[in-house]
C-alpha cells in the first residue's frame, strides 16, 4: 500500500460545500500536493503501456470518462481529484467514492504530473484492466468488428465510438494493435470504451473461422476489391475486418475472409481513414437492417 503522507507532501486544505437544507460549512481536506509522492509517482508510470501491464491498471481522465465509468459500475481502484473539482462535483465525487478502493484529493500540480492532458478537468482515476477479454468471443449476433494492427489510439478510440453508436455487438482487436486501454483510446470513446464488448485476440484467424462455423458472414475492406461496401447484404450476422492504417489488412486475414468491399474514392486519393472507413460500413449496415426491422432497441436518430 502506497502511504499519502510519505514525503511530507500533504497539506490541510479548507473550503466550502453546501450541505442541502442548510448553509455552506467549511471542511478541512487533507491534500496531497508534492509531485514526488509516491501515489503520484506510481499512477504517473501508468502512462506507459509496459507500467499498465506490470500493475495491471490503466488510467481514466477527466470527468465524463469517470461518469462513464461509474455510469456502468465498473470498479475503480484510485480516484484523486483537485478540492474545487469535488466542491463542484459533489455527487460524482459521492458515487465514485463509493465504487473506488481508494479516494485522495490532491493538488493541481499533483494532478497535472499524473495526467496525460495538458489541461486535466480535475479528477483522474484508476480501474482494474478487466474490462479487456483477451482471447474471448464476442456475441455472434449482428454486427462486430475485428481490427488488425491498428496503431493509433485515437483511430481505434473512434473505431469504439461509432461501433457503440451503430449498435455493434463487439469489437476483436489484434494482440499487436495499441493497448485497448491507452489513456487516448479511452478519451477518443468518449466513455463508449466501457459499453462496448472488446476483446483482444492472440490469434484473429482462429477468430474468424470460429465465427463463420456460427454462421457469421466475414467481410474485409480492400482497395482494390470489385464490389463496394454498399453492394453486400448486411442484413445477417456479419464480421467487418479493417486493417492497418498504412498496410491494410494481411493476406492471411483477406483471403479468410466470405466477401471483399471496397470504399470508391475520388481519383488521386489513394486511401480513406480507417475510422472512417469503419463508419462507413457500420452506418450502411445499421440502414439495411433499419428497414427491415423497426423494433431496434435504442436506436434512433440523433
Amino acid at each position: 500500500m502506497v502511504d499519502a503522507l510519505d514525503s511530507g507532501s500533504s497539506v490541510c486544505k479548507d473550503f466550502r460545500v453546501q450541505v442541502p437544507g442548510s448553509a455552506f460549512l467549511t471542511l478541512s481536506i487533507l491534500m496531497l500536493t508534492s509531485v514526488r509522492n509516491p501515489l503520484v509517482k506510481q499512477m504517473r508510470k501508468l502512462q506507459s503501456a509496459k507500467e499498465r501491464r506490470r500493475q495491471q491498471l490503466f488510467l481514466l481522465e477527466g470527468t465524463h470518462l469517470l461518469e462513464s465509468a461509474c455510469a456502468v459500475n465498473y470498479p475503480l481502484e484510485t480516484v484523486c481529484c483537485t478540492p474545487e473539482w469535488r466542491e463542484r462535483h459533489g455527487e460524482l465525487w459521492d458515487r465514485a467514492s463509493q465504487l473506488a478502493v481508494r479516494t485522495e484529493t490532491v493538488s493541481v500540480a499533483a494532478l497535472e504530473a499524473i495526467a496525460t492532458t495538458v489541461n486535466p478537468d480535475g479528477v483522474v482515476a484508476t480501474a482494474k484492466r478487466k474490462a479487456v477479454d483477451r482471447d474471448g468471443a464476442i456475441a455472434p449476433s449482428g454486427l462486430s468488428l475485428a481490427v488488425e494492427t491498428l496503431q493509433d489510439p485515437g483511430n481505434l478510440g473512434t473505431i469504439i465510438r461509432t461501433a457503440a453508436a451503430a449498435g455493434a455487438s463487439g469489437l476483436y482487436l489484434s494482440a499487436d494493435s495499441v493497448d485497448a486501454d491507452h489513456p487516448k483510446v479511452l478519451r477518443s470513446s468518449a466513455g463508449q470504451w466501457f459499453r462496448l464488448p472488446i476483446a483482444v485476440s492472440t490469434d484473429l484467424k482462429a477468430q474468424i473461422t470460429r465465427s463463420q462455423q456460427l454462421g457469421v458472414q466475414v467481410i474485409a475492406t480492400a482497395a482494390d476489391a470489385p464490389v463496394t461496401y454498399w453492394d453486400v447484404d448486411y442484413r445477417r450476422p456479419t464480421l467487418i475486418l479493417l486493417g492497418n492504417e498504412g498496410a491494410g489488412l494481411s493476406a492471411e486475414l483477406l483471403a479468410a475472409a466470405d466477401r471483399r468491399v471496397s470504399i470508391p474514392l475520388h481519383a488521386g486519393v489513394e486511401s480513406l481513414n480507417v475510422a472512417i472507413a469503419a463508419a462507413l460500413i457500420l452506418y450502411e449496415a445499421r440502414r439495411q437492417n433499419s428497414i427491415t426491422d423497426n423494433s431496434l432497441p435504442d436506436f434512433k436518430p440523433h
